[in-house]
């Protein structure tokens, strides 16, 4: 069964990351997601905000923007959650927004060849691995966590070009699929990251980002969530209308309504 999610979007300001959390939480929602966009909110500390304000509801962050953080500093803050929050913590990584990674003096010239070392390096500092590497952008000497996570979270790597998807597959645990995006497209990517799974890396997990326009049926919004999944989505995460700013409500409409929908 696919699990449903909702999505806090940096646009939303701070101070209604509790409220939403704790909202999501106590309507029965299992996870919340969100993302770490230039020059909004940091995705560690809306995710540990999250974790901290709930004891239950899982926080996927999708996705953290590879050029903007140094692989070991990634490591350390998703270890430092994962050891707080156990089994409670979806981690997700990309190219980020090539124009913004500009802005911020931190633009790859080959953001493919970045994103194969990064995602390679984060998986095995995860996993407890001593990490010694020369790459074209990631360098690390020795490198392994003194406080590794105990239960590793899933690891996943948000695209949809062909070339990112099969390095998801390759690489980690799953692929995020961002918003406007068919799921014919969506069929299409899941058949990629499967063709790429490495042996022993074991089921992969596709979590799609879609938007619902502000008071659309619940039946509706369950119907479109079936389509994903039955296009091989595992997780749907539903973003609110631009104009809808009660996420407090659209959480509860989620869980409450359009969730018993869905088999």
């Amino acid at each position: 069964m696919v699990t449903l999610a909702a999505i806090f979007p940096p646009t939303q300001p701070p101070e209604q990351i509790g409220a939403v959390a704790a909202a999501a939480e106590s309507a029965g929602l299992e996870q919340l997601w969100i993302w770490e966009d230039c020059f909004m909110e940091s995705g560690i500390a809306t995710a540990t905000a999250m974790l901290a304000t709930t004891s239950r509801i899982t926080v996927g962050i999708g996705l953290l923007p590879v050029p903007l953080r140094n692989v070991a500093l990634t490591a350390m803050e998703l270890a430092t959650l994962s050891r707080l929050f156990p089994r409670r913590l979806i981690a997700g990584v990309g190219h980020g927004v090539l124009d913004w990674m500009g802005q911020a003096g931190a633009r790859a010239e080959s953001p493919m060849t970045l994103l194969r070392e990064y995602t390679a390096a984060l998986y095995a500092l995860l996993h407890g691995e001593t990490v010694t590497t020369r790459g074209r952008y990631v360098n690390l000497d020795a490198v392994a966590l003194d406080w590794p996570p105990a239960v590793v979270p899933p690891l996943l790597v948000g695209g949809i070009k062909p070339r990112t998807v099969s390095l998801a597959g390759e690489l980690a645990d799953g692929v995020i699929i961002p918003g406007g995006v068919s799921p014919e497209e969506v069929r299409t990517s899941v058949g990629q990251l499967h063709g790429q799974r490495s042996t022993g890396r074991g089921p992969a997990d596709v979590v799609v980002f879609i938007s619902t326009p502000a008071g659309r049926p619940a039946a509706a919004v369950a119907a479109t969530v079936s389509e994903y999944a039955a296009a091989g989505a595992t997780h749907v995460a539903v973003n609110a209308a631009e104009d809808d700013a009660d996420l407090t409500r659209f959480v509860t409409f989620l869980a409450q309504k359009v969730s018993p929908l869905l088999s």
